[in-house]
């Protein structure tokens, strides 16, 4: 069975970037933990530091969803609230 793939593509504010860096490194240990978590990778631009990527991969859409509403995913919103300039989350299936 193919893994749900998500790709969150995250941009902070300029004068937020540690601020961000900071709390989006707070997800990965409790991340790992959570059921159905196969990889969860953050990644910074080499040229430009206020863009990050999770690059992740979940065994089902059901349990990404439930990290998606757990409490360190809600922690990390109140906690950069007003600091990221721009989110997209998209939802992929490796096809080749």
């Amino acid at each position: 069975m193919a893994h749900l793939t998500i790709v969150a593509d995250i941009k902070a504010k300029a004068d937020k970037v540690d601020l961000v860096k900071s709390e989006l490194l707070k997800l990965i240990a409790p991340t790992h933990a959570e059921p159905g978590c196969v990889q969860y990778d953050l990644h910074q631009d080499n040229e430009n530091p206020a863009h990050f990527l999770f690059y992740e991969n979940w065994e089902s859409r059901e349990l990404w969803q439930m990290h998606s509403n757990s409490n360190h995913v809600k922690e990390l919103g109140a906690a950069t609230e007003g600091a990221i300039e721009a989110l997209s989350i998209y939802e992929m299936t490796k096809v080749g």
